[in-house]
């Protein structure tokens, strides 16, 4: 029997303030306080989430959703075992809002900072609720990712295929943009979808049938421009909805069809300790905010059904940013002995910070630039 952590978890890279407090006991996680405080009357009147609102939205929010959490979760400040904050990937200016308040909580308290990689959060998130051990594949469709991963053991992944352009996320929020459908647009396209005809445009499933796990998206949002100002009822305009997220739930299941065939469990396995002993059975994780759609997850279940393997997906609060899923990181790290001994206070910010980064150097999926590897 393992000494129970309790960690402070803080999220800040987009548009959600988030904080929670989370136990960690025999590789057990119990949540004692999850608060999400979302900003979209914020960014509901720019159709999308402006950088510096968020940022100032997040220092005006941060100690309040922090002291709030706290006392939902019954505990003084003396009882925490570390805190965790996500230091990156994001939008920079809410990152570093987050970062500076876990690390001054942290000080105060005398415990570690553990800084936390926003994918990790994702690629551990079922975790939270359930059983998901070591190894499995994973499929992240989280804000500007899309890719696929092998995950090996906690900070252990090897990316297998990714966008070369647009992410899913990305995809949804401009085709509503196109359409007028306000914000948060991936929402809003699904609901519209739901009474839409999915056959009524035959829409472009780029790189469907080039091998590999590569996707793209652009194309497919160019698609949608095209007809977008000709939907003028709104049948036509869910018919276009309908038809456009059709055409990624077949791309989606197509490459997660050919991820699961080729993916191994006994080979993706690095060590006794980190698998499951049942390494025979194929996990498939989706996670990350696109995963709340349910056209997405009935296609993704079908595929991997076909493939007689068993579909994992965090509860639909945990698909979208949240600070659960990085108190849980860094529960984990703190407990498989990760942290540095300058107790995190010296890490910086990341606004990119792939989760293969070997991979994302070498050979990036859709280029790179001053503030590094971009997938």
């Amino acid at each position: 029997m393992t000494h129970p952590l309790t960690i402070l978890g803080i999220e800040t890279s987009c548009d959600e303030t988030a904080a929670a407090v989370l136990r960690l006991e025999d590789g057990r996680a119990t949540l004692l306080s999850d608060i999400i405080r979302t900003q979209l009357e914020e960014h509901a009147p720019y159709l999308g989430v402006v950088p510096e609102i968020a940022a100032r939205a997040h220092a005006e929010l941060a100690d309040g959703v922090v002291a709030k959490a706290m006392a939902e979760a019954g505990i003084g400040y003396d009882t925490l075992d570390g805190v965790a904050a996500t230091a990156g990937p994001g939008l920079i200016g809410g990152v570093l809002v987050g970062l500076m308040t876990g690390k001054a909580v942290a000080q105060a308290a005398g415990v570690p900072f553990i800084p936390v990689n926003h994918l990790e959060g994702h690629a551990l998130s079922p975790r939270l609720s359930g059983t998901c051990p070591f190894p499995y594949l994973l499929l992240l469709v989280s804000g500007g990712h899309c890719q696929f991963l092998e995950v090996r053991g906690l900070g252990d992944y090897r990316r297998l295929g990714s966008t070369i352009d647009d992410a899913v996320g990305e995809a949804f929020d401009k085709v509503a943009k196109l359409m007028g459908l306000g914000f948060p647009g991936g929402p809003a396209v699904e609901r519209l979808a739901a009474g839409g005809n999915p056959q009524a445009y035959d829409f472009p499933r780029p790189l469907l049938n080039r091998p590999g796990l590569e996707m793209s998206f652009a194309g497919l949002k160019s698609a949608v421009a095209r007809v977008a100002d000709a939907a003028s009822t709104d049948q036509m305009k869910a018919d276009v909805c309908a038809s456009f997220q059709a055409a990624v739930c077949d791309v989606l299941s197509e490459k997660s069809r050919r991820a699961l065939e080729a993916f191994e469990p006994a080979h993706a396995s690095v060590s006794l300790s980190m698998s499951s002993g049942a390494t025979g059975e194929k996990r498939f994780v989706v996670a990350g905010g696109a995963a709340a759609n349910k056209a997405i997850r009935a296609a993704l279940e079908a595929a991997t059904k076909e493939q007689g393997a068993r579909l994992i997906a965090p509860p639909l609060r945990h698909c979208t940013d949240n600070a659960a899923m990085i108190a849980l990181a860094g529960a984990e790290r703190l407990a498989a002995g990760l942290v540095g001994d300058d107790d995190g206070l010296d890490a910086g910010s990341r606004p990119r910070w792939p989760l293969d980064e070997a991979s994302a150097l070498a050979a990036p999926a859709y280029g790179g630039g001053h503030k590094g590897a971009k997938a």
